[in-house]
């Protein structure tokens, strides 16, 4: 047996440029999450958050053959079951709302496997860019899951009621055609070219003004809330301070010159 396949499941973390990485690393079990990769999530989130060098976090999985199979059932006997449900499933909780409120862009690169909590996890990030021999599942009627409230606000969020209903109805398998044409995917290219894609995009998010993006982020964060609860106030002292910036300066400067703007983030 390999050292790959002894070793458990991990989540690793590493800053390339400006870019934030999360790989999701358990490939003897194609890259299904286990409870302390739920756990590690959040952290990792949050550091990139407070890391002015990040611009982006791209999550993905590794190796060729997964982005994220789900979550590793073979814990479901000891881990989530009886008083160990809720410790399990409120770090399955707090690894979706990390990734679906980071206040930073995130981008799933996905090859593979992407299904249960994969699935979940890919479609929390604001953008989805996939292989084209992804394969796509939500498999919680085949095992007598329930999915919660917030979970399905999401995928009705991205995909709409229609969608999102023949998914966890059929619990069928879908490949990444399918999966543009719902909008499940931003877009699909053959695998070899996946990551030279997904840099180029990742690299053309980065080059732009930061704070433009994040107050574009901040307005969708707070337009999934109800709204009542919206901060739209927050949303405006944003954009103000963009007008105010000296990166504003710089891309009218960068724009009649003809050349890349070098934002700075102030």
């Amino acid at each position: 047996m390999s050292a790959v396949e002894e070793r458990p499941g991990t989540l690793t973390h590493r800053r390339e440029g400006r870019v934030g990485v999360i790989v999701f690393d358990n490939q003897r079990k194609f890259n299904a999450v286990n409870l302390a990769m739920w756990q590690a999530l959040p952290g990792i989130v949050r550091e990139f958050e407070a890391d002015p060098e990040v611009r982006v976090v791209k999550l993905v999985g590794a190796g060729e053959k997964a982005f994220i199979s789900g979550a590793d059932i073979s814990q479901f006997d000891n881990q989530r079951s009886g008083d160990g449900t809720a410790i399990y499933n409120n770090a399955v909780d707090a690894g979706y709302a990390a990734v679906l409120d980071c206040v930073k862009p995130t981008v799933a690169v996905i090859r593979g496997i992407c299904m249960g909590g994969g699935l979940g996890l890919a479609l929390n990030c604001d953008i989805r860019i996939s292989s084209d021999d992804a394969k796509f599942r939500m498999p919680a009627a085949r095992l007598g899951l329930g999915y919660g409230f917030a979970g399905l606000k999401r995928f009705t969020e991205v995909l709409g009621p229609a969608n999102t209903a023949d998914l966890f109805f059929s619990a069928r398998i879908f490949g990444a055609a399918d999966a543009l044409t719902m909008g499940l995917v931003k877009q699909v290219v053959p695998a070899a070219d996946l990551e030279r894609v997904a840099g180029e995009y990742l690299t053309m998010v980065t080059e732009n003004a930061p704070l433009t993006v994040a107050a574009a982020k901040r307005a969708l964060l707070e337009l999934r809330k109800d709204p009542a609860l919206r901060d739209a106030a927050l949303v405006k002292r944003m954009v103000d301070a963009c007008y105010a910036s000296e990166d504003y300066h710089e891309g009218r400067k960068a724009f009649a010159e003809k050349r890349t703007p070098n934002f700075k983030g102030r």
